[in-house]
């Protein structure tokens, strides 16, 4: 099933319309009913009882977001809630690390007595903890410097920091955020295929696919680096788009109204 994201983005937050100051594109937009005058919703294209939320040149006229705009822009905000949720978990990771620094001792009492306690359990099922990978993995984490543990938690610091800031860019469609997150996301793409040469996970293959789809789609769609003519065919791109979506609503094309 085809999805009217128009209708569907005018049902949750409403209609927008514009009176135009060009007259045959007023007349176009305009429409009287038994109940009174109605304005074509620059949107969806329906008409809309009450008087327009906004007037002035058709140049002027608000960009609303429709069509491949409106699911462009729901693939930005999807990416952002993902960089909201991973630097929120990063955060805490870094938390963690930085409690970890301050009762390593604690923690490596508490880990010895556990294992302890499961070595027999773990022989019973033939499970070799002194020899186990995640136990050695485990245990040379105490060997390191109380530093270098203050220093791991500020670098995850700093990682969610640029995966929040870059969330909250892209919810707000912010050019700076695009780029911020094609250089971040790629910047990090050779060490997902390093990981992946070291073992092979579906969440490692999943994720670097994302990331590499997530990357060619924001560079592209957005002509960054000067991609699809750069910066000045996306600021020409946007600049007719108020004109075109009055006359898109009026029904009314710009060959035509050029002529």
């Amino acid at each position: 099933m085809k999805i009217d994201w128009d209708r569907r983005t005018c049902a949750r937050r409403g209609h927008t319309t514009y009176l135009p100051h060009e007259e045959h594109l007023r007349d176009r937009l305009r429409a009287d009913t038994a109940l009174g005058e109605a304005w074509r919703c620059l949107r969806c294209g329906d008409f809309v009882l009450g008087a327009p939320h906004g007037s002035g040149p058709a140049d002027d006229a608000p960009l609303v977001p429709r069509g491949k705009v409106l699911r462009d822009l729901f693939v930005l905000r999807f990416l952002a809630v993902e960089r909201a949720v991973r630097g929120v978990f990063i955060v805490l990771a870094a938390v963690g690390v930085w409690q970890f620094s301050n009762r390593k001792d604690a923690v490596r009492r508490f880990f010895d007595e556990y294992i302890a306690v499961l070595r027999p359990v773990a022989r019973h099922f033939h499970y070799d903890l002194d020899h186990s990978p995640v136990v050695g993995t485990i245990q040379k984490t105490f060997g390191y410097r109380h530093s270098t543990l203050v220093l791991v938690a500020v670098l995850l610091l700093v990682y969610a920091l640029v995966e929040i800031v870059e969330g909250v860019g892209l919810w707000y469609a912010k050019r700076w955020a695009e780029y911020l997150t094609v250089v971040a996301t790629a910047a990090f793409l050779p060490l997902e295929i390093y990981e992946l040469t070291e073992k092979v996970s579906w969440l490692k293959i999943a994720t670097l696919v994302i990331n590499i789809l997530a990357v060619l789609y924001i560079a592209l769609t957005k002509r960054l680096f000067g991609l699809r003519g750069g910066r000045a065919a996306f600021d020409a791109e946007r600049h007719s788009a108020s004109l075109l979506e009055v006359q898109t609503s009026a029904g009314v094309s710009t060959a035509a109204h050029n002529g």
